[in-house]
């Protein structure tokens, strides 16, 4: 945790250098107005632990007051930085191409002050159109064949939510969204591939009871994410199960002959030593072959000893990177950003772009998102 802590220090730390230098080169500001931007700056940078301070100290007012604001201000200069990049990488084409050349083209390119304004204007409007692409969640549903799915139930609805981050930030007003949407879909299951709850879950007051009122005729399950554990694993433990959820940890079950569910905690509880270690393969093999198998996961990894083993796969975890171009980031590492995948002839990964927000709450080209699959018998 303390690796990870100062490696985000540092690269937060850095973003900030350069967003300091491409102001002062634009702006050319004073000793003074130099000192009270640095010490601005400061404050945003380490908003993440003062957020985490405020918290535990039972200061919830102030905490939300400098979570709205400091993660803003990392939304924004997220993607100032992204745009002010573009900028410098145009700018220095068009220094190569006079030098390949021997052609003056400064004339195409920008002055400092543009290479600085510009990017500080779009990514103001960006932001300001991603707070409302946040609050714009929307259903993705999609239909399922499989022979292993009983011919005389028909069909079954499964509604998946993910990471929806209940906090500081993701509060009630956000929660009976997502929820008119879970109702609206009338679902027999109803689950959660983690990150449902974020901070300190102990003052979530009445949030648990709106998650209380869905009760599907199959019942509610989910599993851990990481910020479970970061949250502190036993509150959110307690949030998850009281809101009527079965906290599947490493376990399967059959639910009424229908259909077998397993759900394994996310690896980060490790750190903690919390994570329940279980090999996929042994959990899965050990549920009736016979029977279709929903794979609860938070993050969107296949095992590949497990292939063969489930029929789908629901996971979340990466937003779809949630500010366009992080999206490009998140990819290269997990190869689905989102959606459904064909794994195999009958198995399929699903990966949820998650309902709340993490941080900043701003979404960029990765609007949120309740799915709901329909499980059908059929060939």
């Amino acid at each position: 945790m303390t690796l990870f802590l100062l490696t985000f220090l540092l690269i937060y730390g850095s973003v900030h250098l350069y967003a300091f230098l491409k102001a002062k080169a634009a702006l050319e500001f004073s000793a003074a107005t130099g000192i009270f931007i640095v010490l601005f700056m400061l404050v945003m940078g380490l908003a993440p632990l003062i957020v985490r301070a405020l918290e535990r100290t039972g200061l919830e007012l102030f905490a939300r007051v400098m979570a709205y604001i400091g993660y803003t201000w990392m939304g924004v200069l997220f993607l100032f930085f992204s745009y002010s990049l573009a900028a410098d990488v145009y700018r220095l084409f068009i220094f190569l191409g006079g030098a390949i050349f021997s052609r003056d083209l400064s004339g195409l390119s920008l002055s400092p002050r543009y290479a600085f304004f510009l990017p500080l204007f779009l990514s103001l409007v960006t932001s300001l159109y991603g707070y409302f692409e946040a609050r714009d969640i929307r259903t993705e549903r999609w239909t399922l064949k499989s022979p292993k799915i009983p011919q005389e139930i028909g069909k079954l609805k499964i509604v998946q939510i993910s990471d929806v981050h209940l906090g500081l930030i993701v509060r009630e007003e956000r929660l009976k969204r997502i929820l008119r949407l879970v109702k609206a879909e009338n679902p027999d299951i109803l689950v959660s591939t983690g990150d449902l709850v974020d901070g300190e879950v102990c003052r979530l007051n009445g949030l648990e009871d709106l998650l209380k009122e869905i009760k599907p005729r199959y019942g509610k399950f989910a599993v851990t994410g990481n910020h479970e554990f970061f949250a502190g694993f036993e509150n959110a433990k307690c949030f998850t199960e009281n809101a009527g959820f079965t906290l599947l940890r490493g376990e399967g079950i059959t639910v009424q002959g229908i259909l077998n569910i397993a759900g394994v905690d996310d690896p980060s509880g490790k750190r903690y030593g919390l994570a329940k270690e279980i090999s996929e393969k042994i959990l899965l093999s050990g549920l009736p072959q016979d029977k279709f198998t929903l794979f609860l996961k938070h993050r969107p990894i296949v095992d590949q000893d497990a292939k063969g083993l489930f029929d789908l796969q629901l996971s979340g975890h990466i937003h779809k990177g949630q500010i366009f171009p992080f999206s490009i980031i998140t990819w290269l590492y997990y190869p689905v950003n989102s959606g459904r995948m064909n794994l195999t002839d009958n198995a399929f990964l699903y990966v949820s772009r998650g309902a709340g927000t993490w941080g900043p709450p701003i979404r960029f080209l990765s609007p949120p998102e309740v799915a709901a699959i329909e499980l059908v018998h059929g060939p």
